[in-house]
């Protein structure tokens, strides 16, 4: 009798570590499958156009393995920087998306509607227009109006913590104070700088200086892999303050460093490529599908999202009968999906 005692224990945890094995199976083979998806993308983006290559071409070129200066300057020249460009912006987004959502709980809270990429988009148009100004300064502005943004919703949000609806709304206030400056703004602009400034808030790639695209490549290296060490803890906050304390995570601590390395990749996407609207929003719903159980993975929903910008860039550049600002094209996807998820959470009874 006591020799059988055990069995259940024992089949629980063999259960368990079952399921963990799956889910982990389930989780490396999507990532993988999604950056085999990145990088064909990718090449393929410099494969067409006028000047037609083929993927050997292109390949040889980027790594530098063959000399050849026609391909050379269509590769590297023309091509590389809006590539590299949308596969930065997207993967910069995707992970600042799905760590908004797991931190505040909703599937609503995207740095496009909490004022985070408002913020940033007034104060790049603010040198656009007012001070005549480009490059890395546009990009340490956006940075600095993407961080006032956040102090200024953290700090009305406070209470005793930070609730993630009340954070949702009222960085839906602050984002349609940010967006009504930033039409005061270009009305008082001249007009050459107004449609400049116009196209910029459109969202397109392939816009930015060389400096501004090395600048998010450089956070991209430093801050993808401090989002990744920090997904314990935000886990962890998904339970709620109270259960994340008992495992032993400094809540605040941990909300405000998720909360700043979201930003700050949500603000050099924004100078680099203008506020490309809907990425950041369904990247992470998208990769949670495709994870099955093995949910909340920050690397599959970055990768997500430079899926999805690339893909965008393709369409409004080559498929389309005029090219258009990539910005459209995700915004045409994106509305959809937005009145879907308000739809269905409604129903759900988890709209508010």
């Amino acid at each position: 009798m006591t020799a059988t005692t055990p069995a259940a224990p024992t089949a629980t945890a063999s259960a368990f570590r079952t399921t963990r094995r799956h889910r982990a199976t389930r989780s490396f083979v999507v990532t993988c499958s999604l950056a085999a998806a990145v990088i064909a993308l990718f090449v393929l983006t410099m494969m067409v156009g006028s000047f037609q290559l083929t993927a050997e071409e292109v390949v040889a070129s980027v790594l530098h393995l063959r000399d050849d200066a026609s391909v050379d300057f269509v590769v590297r020249d023309l091509r590389l920087p809006t590539a590299a460009s949308a596969l930065a912006v997207g993967l910069a987004l995707g992970a600042a998306g799905t760590i908004f959502q797991q931190l505040l709980r909703n599937p609503l809270a995207s740095p496009d509607f909490v004022g985070i990429t408002s913020g940033a988009g007034l104060a790049a148009i603010t040198g656009i227009v007012l001070l005549q100004v480009g490059g890395l300064v546009v990009s340490a502005l956006a940075l600095g109006g993407a961080v006032t943004a956040a102090l200024l919703m953290y700090v009305l949000a406070w209470r005793d913590g930070v609730a993630g609806y009340r954070f949702i709304l009222i960085g839906i206030g602050v984002s349609l104070f940010f967006d009504g400056l930033i039409g005061y703004m270009l009305t008082r602009a001249q007009l050459s700088d107004a449609r400049q400034a116009m196209h910029w808030l459109t969202g397109s790639v392939g816009q930015a200086s060389p400096g501004e695209l090395r600048l998010l490549l450089g956070a991209l290296l430093l801050l993808l892999p401090t989002a990744v060490l920090l997904q314990r803890q935000l886990r962890a906050l998904e339970l709620g303050d109270d259960t994340a304390r008992a495992l032993g995570t400094r809540t605040e601590l941990s909300r405000a460093g998720l909360l700043a390395t979201a930003v700050v990749l949500t603000a050099l996407a924004v100078a680099v490529a203008g506020p490309i609207i809907f990425v950041a929003l369904i990247a992470g719903p998208i990769a949670n599908r495709l994870l099955g159980p093995a949910t909340g993975g920050i690397i599959p929903a970055s990768l997500v999202g430079a899926t999805l910008l690339l893909t965008a860039d393709l369409v409004a550049v080559h498929l389309l009968p005029t090219p258009l600002p990539t910005g459209v094209v995700t915004g045409a996807v994106g509305a959809p999906y937005l009145l879907w998820l308000l739809a269905t959470t409604n129903r759900q009874g988890a709209g508010g």
